[in-house]
């Protein structure tokens, strides 16, 4: 489907994810064995991804403890996923609301929400089967949140989504082809980034005719709630409270993160893509980017 031709029309491009929806969907309470027992000594993510890998915090774990930190690592990611899902699938909604439900376009967006549905439950299935609490997120971002699904449209909806997808995307990539960590994230992986594909085609699809419509004065708006929008999914992959479960401080896992040279290298890698595709689009610019750099989505 990432071939499909930019400015391809609108209802051949939700045709053919119609399509590719029927051929390869997946139901994770079925397709995914939720019983099988965790692979002792595996890890959850690949290690060099994990936030404080290389800092003398990582060299003072044991590697029962680095394993450790990776399953709550996962699962911080995942309650992130939970949390931006939730605000998308509120979002496509609205923009169902308006269109002619007739038409294949407003047809795919029902079909991305049944999929998000899906996955919001793949992920709840995952947090519980790990024995992890929820990391949801801290009063401010749960109230920028309610605000962005109940207000976001154009191309600060659909760059919202991307960053979100594009994101986590990178990190499944990766862990989907890693034989090393356990298998249980693998398959989880390997179902978001087959359906997550589609989702991406339909956003940037999308995105490019909501940036060709918007005005100078909405695309400046955009760019400053598109860069606080990276800014809170960025903050949100790693919770704080997920170092604790090491014998970590918060606060200390936190500054050793931000600081850490092979974590900021991560999370530029993770954002590239679509850090490149939006800036292509001028919606990484003016007090927004500042906010991409702040969340170390930029290089220096």
């Amino acid at each position: 489907m990432e071939g499909t031709p930019a400015g391809f029309p609108r209802e051949a491009v939700a045709t053919r994810l119609l399509a590719a929806s029927v051929r390869t969907s997946y139901d994770p309470v079925v397709d995914i064995d939720w019983s099988a027992p965790p692979v002792t000594g595996a890890y959850w993510m690949p290690p060099q991804r994990s936030s404080l890998y290389g800092t003398e915090l990582w060299a003072g774990l044991s590697e029962e403890q680095r394993i450790e930190l990776t399953k709550h690592e996962v699962a911080s990611a995942a309650s992130a996923g939970l949390w931006f899902e939730t605000i998308l699938m509120q979002m496509l909604i609205r923009h169902y609301y308006d269109a002619d439900p007739t038409t294949r376009h407003a047809q795919y967006a029902l079909t991305e929400v049944a999929d998000e549905c899906r996955h919001s439950i793949m992920f709840g299935r995952l947090i519980e089967a790990m024995g992890c609490p929820v990391y949801r997120a801290d009063p401010f971002d749960h109230l920028l949140g309610r605000w962005l699904k109940a207000t976001a449209t154009g191309p600060r909806m659909y760059a919202a989504i991307l960053i979100a997808e594009e994101i986590l995307d990178a990190f499944q990539r990766e862990a989907m082809a890693d034989e090393s960590i356990q298998p249980l994230i693998r398959m989880v992986s390997r179902i978001h980034v087959v359906e997550e594909a589609r989702h991406v085609r339909f956003a940037r699809d999308e995105l490019t005719r909501q940036v060709e419509a918007a005005g100078p004065l909405g695309l400046a708006y955009a760019r400053l709630v598109i860069g606080r929008a990276a800014y809170s999914i960025t903050r949100r992959l790693v919770n704080p409270r997920a170092y604790a479960a090491v014998g970590i401080p918060p606060a200390v896992g936190v500054a050793a993160a931000r600081s850490n040279p092979h974590w900021r290298a991560t999370l530029r890698w993770s954002a590239q893509r679509i850090a490149d595709h939006l800036t292509e689009l001028g919606l990484v610019a003016g007090p927004g980017r500042a906010l991409w750099r702040r969340a170390g989505l930029l290089g220096d």
